[in-house]
């Protein structure tokens, strides 16, 4: 690599390589690299490929490693290949409503970008700010407006990547329709880099929408929010996004951020609505009767846009705040919606069985929930049942209908859940695929369904 890259583009000093190493999720091992590549293009990430194809060497790819499950962490003698440097947008094409960005680029930039041009990007993860379209695309990532418009792969209509036989391939296309072949672009998205590396993205855009109106309730149980999301699919509404925050969550943030939300509210459940005109009006209407419906103790149109964003903003800080506390074990089930309130309790009577802190975030309107299972540093014995309680959950989850992860991925974290999960025929179509391209067993090994 040395001899085919540009200077610069190896990270070989220890103590910088150390950021390379591992993502967000908690008590996930991860080994050391043999080094740290930065690749600048999709010919240099092809160099870098074959070299480890050639000397038989493992390669783990990242983005800017704030995924959750552990799918980015360097395995033992293994090459990071960080896609941080290929942060280009390309094109904002806004007749046919794409953009053709590289993996780097964050996702907030580029919803900012196509903002200025009246478009919108609508995945939007809680890591937005940080976050890159490359690592959104390899764990298929969600967000707050996924309840109504969908989640990455909804939007990915093509990409370049460079497989495990180091062939530079396009897949997808750039038309609004194409039902040429396989889906393998749709293959890509949520592989987790074990089939390839993608060096470029080209995702579908929406016209920018319209302001959102905002519906606040307060609920005494969790349980009680859950019967109140069910209530809402039920009623057949479609919210742009349906958020659940519980006590343990809002403590947090007010004990960082100092916003007062603890005092009056053991669970406040948020909703909006970007339906256009008096139809937004009469969406936020029957949503507001849902939520009173279901037991709010108290709950009410937002007529303050201010207060409105900062109950998001509050949200979105939740998983830091919590942070502070101590280790966080973040799981990511998700069941479906008439499932939200028995999936709460569940969790509720994990947390008293394992003995275990677990406080509760959720993208609720698409049955999306986030526990977050909370020890004190060192302390083994709680976090050996920190363990036991997260492995409950995600037993419970499958129980119910549900998936072992709804848009954080399975990574390392996972693997086991997977594998409940999947028939034993579904599992080898997964290992078949994965060894038709990466014969080698270069990328990412260990990770997903592989085992090593």
């Amino acid at each position: 690599m040395r001899q085919e890259l540009p200077d610069g583009r190896l990270v070989e000093d220890p103590g910088v390589a150390a950021g390379f190493v591992h993502d967000e999720a908690e008590w996930a091992p991860y080994g050391t690299p043999r080094v740290v590549v930065r690749p600048r293009t999709a010919r240099e990430v092809r160099s870098v490929v074959r070299a480890c194809v050639r000397h038989g060497v493992p390669l783990v790819t990242r983005g800017a490693g704030t995924g959750l499950s552990g799918g980015a962490n360097a395995v033992e003698g293994c090459v990071v290949l960080s896609t941080e440097a290929m942060d280009t947008i390309h094109e904002i094409d806004p007749v046919e409503r794409l953009a053709v960005v590289g993996p780097g680029v964050v996702n907030d930039d580029l919803r900012a970008a196509c903002a200025e041009r009246g478009l919108w990007y609508p995945p939007d993860p809680a890591s937005a700010p940080w976050s890159t379209i490359g690592g959104n695309v390899a764990t298929n990532a969600g967000g707050l407006c996924c309840v109504k418009y969908g989640v990455t792969r909804d939007y990915v209509l093509g990409l370049e990547a460079v497989t495990g036989t180091g062939e530079l391939v396009r897949l997808g296309r750039r038309t609004a329709k194409g039902v040429a072949g396989y889906d393998l672009a749709g293959l890509m998205v949520g592989s987790e880099g074990t089939l390839g590396v993608i060096t470029e993205i080209t995702v579908r855009l929406r016209p920018r929408r319209e302001a959102e109106r905002t519906v606040a309730g307060y609920f005494s149980s969790v349980v009680a929010a859950g019967r109140a999301v069910a209530a809402i699919g039920a009623a057949g509404l479609t919210p742009s996004a349906l958020e659940l925050i519980d006590r343990h969550c809002l403590a947090a943030v007010d004990k960082w951020k100092n916003m007062g939300l603890s005092v009056d509210a053991d669970v406040v459940l948020l909703g909006r609505t970007d339906a256009p005109g008096p139809a937004g009006a009469q969406e936020a209407e029957r949503m507001l009767a849902c939520f009173e419906e279901a037991g709010a103790t108290w709950a009410a149109r937002s007529t303050d846009q201010e207060e409105a964003d900062a109950l998001f903003a509050a949200r979105r800080l939740a998983y830091p705040a919590l942070e502070r506390l101590g280790p966080v074990l973040t799981e990511d089930v998700c069941v479906p919606k008439a499932a939200v309130p028995e999936m709460l309790a569940r969790i509720e009577r994990a947390a008293a069985r394992h003995d275990t802190l677990i406080a509760n975030i959720a993208h609720a309107g698409d049955g999306n929930l986030h526990p977050l299972l909370i020890t004190q540093p060192g302390d083994t014995a709680a976090r050996e049942r920190a363990q036991a309680a997260f492995h409950d959950i995600i037993a419970d989850a499958i129980d119910l209908g549900g998936t072992v992860t709804g848009e954080h991925g399975v990574g390392l974290l996972k693997r086991d859940g997977l594998e409940r999960e999947l028939t034993p025929a579904v599992l080898d179509m997964h290992r078949a695929v994965k060894a038709a391209l990466d014969p080698h067993g270069i990328l990412n090994p260990g990770k997903v369904i592989a085992r090593g």
